[in-house]
């Protein structure tokens, strides 16, 4: 059997994706902009069996179930399209974050398996290339395959929509985790809700390309504290926009806004963080790297804290180095 492991981590979007004009190529309605993290990440191993009689994907050391194995097979039906192949493969997939609860597990795990099965199936592709496979599986997972800072082009078709490296601030993320477990509704089903019914949405995708205009700018400015403020700024657009939607879905909870409280008291205090929260509870506050341990020692007691830092985008990981 052709086996091949690949790692890659989730990123945070500064600038956040939220809504597709194509759902087929997953293209989004406007780009985004993120961090890939140092923390939490996924390991697929992809192994080629011409023997079975269809894919086999685990998760976590358990079977998947059937509506994550037909999205695994889905994405490996395009890989094998492009490979001129029709043998199945038996996918293993370890995720470090909590799946499914807004810690971008599905970035993570569609980009590892861009990767893993790419070379499995004996297909050659650049960084590039391999960012706009990601993007089928899941379009956040475009930019985990860049290092550190990435923006995420909204392009014209296929060809010009995929993720490369932006220079910016050096800075840290504090990821506090307010509830771990799956949440009730999947970030694809929220989009497409939001856009149908949100009568915000056209305001979030015009604000949007506005926002990642400014965040661009002041990235390469190394200007910190206007990256900041557009990061929050642009993460509570977006859940007033999914909360407007019908029937409404609400991600951020109590304890979600007490985190958002105690960093705007943070900054009213002379420590400058920012906080910013994908489609789920869990809150992620930026600041600069000197500040990191005083901002995760004040939010210590509103959920489980974790520090983390850019990340390498993802790649392939020898043998010996996947336990």
């Amino acid at each position: 059997m052709r086996t091949a492991t690949a790692r890659a981590h989730p990123n945070i979007a500064l600038v956040k994706y939220w809504g597709k004009r194509d759902e087929e190529l997953i293209l989004p309605a406007a780009g985004s902009l993120s961090l890939t993290l140092d923390g939490f990440a996924t390991t697929t191993t992809v192994s080629l069996d011409p023997s079975a009689a269809g894919d086999l994907f685990s998760l976590n050391g358990a079977e998947a179930s059937p509506a994550q194995s037909e999205r695994v097979t889905r994405f490996l039906d395009l890989v094998r399209s492009r490979a001129g192949s029709s043998s199945p493969a038996v996918v293993r997939s370890r995720n470090e974050a909590p799946t499914g609860a807004g810690l971008a597990s599905s970035a993570s795990g569609f980009a590892a398996l861009a990767v893993a099965a790419a070379t499995a199936y004996g297909l050659d592709l650049d960084r590039a290339e391999l960012s706009r496979l990601a993007r089928r599986g899941s379009g956040s997972a475009t930019r985990s395959l860049v290092d550190g800072l990435s923006i995420w082009h909204a392009g014209d078709d296929d060809a010009s929509s995929f993720a490369e490296p932006i220079d910016g601030p050096a800075m840290h993320m504090i990821i506090v985790t307010i509830d771990a477990a799956e949440k009730a509704v999947s970030s694809r089903e929220a989009m497409r809700r939001t856009a149908a019914t949100s009568p915000y949405y056209a305001g979030w995708v015009d604000s949007t390309a506005h926002s990642l205009r400014e965040m661009t700018a002041a990235c390469r400015a190394g200007d910190f504290t206007r990256v900041g403020e557009i990061t929050e700024l642009n993460a509570l657009r977006m859940h007033a926009a999914i909360e407007a939607c019908e029937p409404p879905i609400r991600y951020l909870r109590a304890g979600s806004v007490a985190v958002f409280d105690a960093v705007e008291q943070l900054r009213a205090d002379g420590i400058e963080a920012f906080a910013t929260a994908d489609a789920g509870p869990n809150v992620v506050v930026i600041s600069r790297p000197a500040d990191s341990a005083a901002v995760a020692e004040r939010l210590g007691g509103l959920g489980a804290v974790r520090v983390v830092g850019a990340g390498p985008g993802a790649r392939l990981i020898p043998e010996e180095d996947c336990a």
